[in-house]
């Protein structure tokens, strides 16, 4: 097991040389887990190395659980002073210029840039860059977390009925999720109904849903750290027809998109087969999102599948593909599926569930 962090950290020490650094230290939870395996997230920590160290710094609370098991190389040191101990062992290491992510706190950084007596200097996101190509157990562990995901949806597809509130149909989608195994929700599940359908990002509430609702149902769940991301819209009996009318657009505009999906391709073409289309039915302004996001032990990850992307689709990558349109006061259509890119083309790993209009007829 500890060979792959082994690798990944061999990996990001050959990008040394063109971030002109010789050094790094890491803060970001994913991206320590990532590198080590500790998995107790930002702020718990910090991982320091050069070309020929490594050390993970953390309190007593995780002593039992990582003394012995860090990747080989890597070693435990117990300590509050998580950022002065930091700075201690890469002085003695006499490195000559820090690299930090881009995202580590002021606090922290204002500290070590005091502390240390080499250069400190941000870095491009190099680890996010790495974690975008799973591998071969990443990819076993996605195809799980969203075989999962579709059996819980399927089974809540039964469950459902007019009257129920938003938050008693995410409760219920959680509940099957966690009795297939799959470990915690990767964000608050969200059910929109009606007119709060009309919100790309809603949150589940205390309405209930009624005859002729859109509903709206985002989710996405961990298995073995790595999460799905998925959005269906079910029809609560007869919609009108103009709601038909935009759901139809929305599953032409991903059908489109998600046949773009080829290494290779960048990815604001992928974002463009959809958004053009959507655009030449009359509803460009009612699509206010980006087209997709890669996921992985980050439900929101690099690469971006958007009209500013400079991303190229690359064989490992697994991308949400997840156009829609939003009427204000009225309702909205997402559809989302998780797709991985292959050397032939892509991979649905969603395709388990229907991208037909379903209708709940009762």
């Amino acid at each position: 097991m500890n060979d792959k962090f082994v690798k990944r950290i061999s990996k990001l020490r050959k990008l040394f040389d063109v971030l002109e650094v010789d050094s790094m230290v890491v803060y970001q939870g994913y991206n320590l887990e990532y590198l080590t395996g500790f998995d107790a997230g930002s702020g718990e920590g910090m991982f320091s190395l050069d070309r020929k160290h490594a050390l993970l710094v953390t309190d007593g609370r995780y002593e039992e659980a990582f003394d012995g098991k860090l990747p080989a190389g890597v070693d435990l040191k117990i300590s509050r002073d998580y950022y002065g101990d930091t700075a201690s062992a890469l002085n003695a290491w006499k490195v000559k210029k820090v690299g930090f992510e881009e995202d580590l706190p002021f606090y922290v950084f204002d500290f070590l840039d005091g502390q240390l007596e080499s250069e400190f200097v941000p870095t491009p996101a190099p680890i996010e860059a790495l974690r975008e190509i799973k591998d071969a157990e990443e990819l076993e562990n996605l195809r799980q977390a969203t075989k999962r995901s579709v059996l819980a949806f399927n089974q809540l597809l039964d469950w459902i009925q007019v009257g129920q509130t938003e938050k008693e149909i995410a409760d219920q989608l959680d509940y099957f999720a966690r009795r297939q195994g799959l470990e915690k929700a990767s964000f608050d599940t969200i059910v929109a109904s009606g007119e709060n359908s009309a919100k790309p990002h809603g949150t589940a509430s205390l309405r209930r849903i009624q005859e002729g609702d859109l509903v709206t149902i985002d989710f996405g769940y961990y298995f073995n750290h790595y999460t799905s991301d998925i959005t269906r819209t079910l029809a609560i009996g007869e919609v009108a027809p103009k709601l038909k009318e935009i759901y139809q657009i929305v599953k032409k505009a991903q059908e489109l998109s998600i046949q773009a999906v080829k290494a290779d391709t960048m990815l604001s073409d992928v974002d463009k087969a959809a958004r053009a289309y959507i655009a030449s039915q009359g509803y460009g302004k009612e699509y206010n999102h980006g087209g997709g996001h890669g996921a992985g032990l980050n439900i929101h990850e690099g690469p971006a599948v958007s009209p500013g992307s400079e991303d190229e689709a690359t064989s490992g990558q697994m991308l949400t593909i997840e156009p829609g349109i939003y009427l204000s006061g009225l309702a909205g259509v997402r559809i989302e599926d998780d797709v991985l890119v292959t050397e032939e083309g892509f991979e649905n790993l969603t395709a388990g569930i229907t991208r037909d209009l379903i209708t709940i007829e009762k």
